[in-house]
């Protein structure tokens, strides 16, 4: 009687996670014990040793289809950084199987093949396709979700106009294949900057995306919010919570502390009161 044991728990034959033993009676398998002399205490519960094998007494977990994902702009840094974690299942989950598919412009064709051939050399077991391409048609047919990195940066001597036309015309070639060729409830993430603005300009391309499938990141902006109070305030980043970066990146954004608290050895209090200077 050593040894660890599983406890199954008397249940409804049509419910889920049901086990049939060689009474026919349906088990649940609720958890694993080290010492048989609960028993006792387990009323309504049977006890089987944890070495049987399980595979002909549970049903086996249903595959998950794959979701395809976009990636804008992923031959560049940070679509190169992107793209393996994808692939991990670091964005969808260790269980959700991912078909990516990967757009970069012309110039770049080179280096997006090797990005492609740097994740099939990963041999991902989640990864069930790669497409690299140049073309928006058909890097946009299919996805579920979609990460729009891709972006014309700001240049030296540039007016912040001048960006914004560059983007308004990339922004709505890529809207308008989503619109078009896009799975049905695709959720679409916007992080090349102007962020709030790119995302205003998918959403005005790609009307029948719901607007709630739409967002934007700045996080670069908020982390960098964070990271300086947290170094005025000699306290760890961790112990920083909501603070909050209104508009965007740009010199109109407004971060705002007003609602901010740090965690102290006194309980938590509010980052305006402590730092004490409006200016700052």
């Amino acid at each position: 009687m050593r040894g660890s044991w599983w406890v199954l728990e008397a249940t409804d034959s049509g419910a889920p996670s049901v086990a049939r033993l060689n009474s026919g009676h349906p088990f649940r398998l609720v958890s694993r014990i080290h010492h048989p002399r609960s028993r006792r205490l387990l009323k309504g519960h049977s006890l089987i040793p944890t070495s049987r094998t399980f595979s002909k007494l549970l049903p086996a977990p249903m595959a998950k289809e794959p979701m395809r994902v976009l990636v804008t702009g992923a031959a560049g840094q940070i679509g190169y950084a992107l793209v393996p974690m994808i692939a991990r299942g670091v964005m969808l989950g260790a269980d959700q199987p991912v078909i990516l598919h990967m757009l970069d412009i012309p110039p770049a064709v080179e280096a997006l093949n090797g990005v492609k051939m740097e994740l099939v050399d990963a041999a991902f077991p989640l990864l069930k396709g790669v497409v690299a391409t140049t073309d928006a048609v058909e890097a946009c047919t299919g996805v579920n979700v979609a990460v729009m990195v891709g972006g014309f940066p700001r240049k030296e001597g540039m007016e912040r106009k001048d960006v914004m036309s560059k983007n308004v015309s990339i922004y709505k070639s890529q809207a308008s294949a989503l619109e078009a060729h896009a799975a049905p409830n695709c959720k679409v993430l916007v992080v090349a900057n102007p962020a709030n603005t790119n995302a205003l300009i998918l959403k005005e391309f790609a009307p029948s995306i719901p607007e709630k499938n739409i967002t934007c990141l700045t996080r670069l902006d908020h982390n960098r919010a964070l990271g300086q109070i947290s170094e005025r305030l000699n306290v760890q980043v961790s112990d920083v919570k909501n603070a909050i970066i209104w508009g965007n990146h740009s010199s109109s954004q407004y971060p705002d502390v007003n609602h901010a608290t740090v965690k102290t050895p006194n309980g938590e209090k509010p980052v305006r009161e402590l730092v004490a200077n409006d200016e700052w």
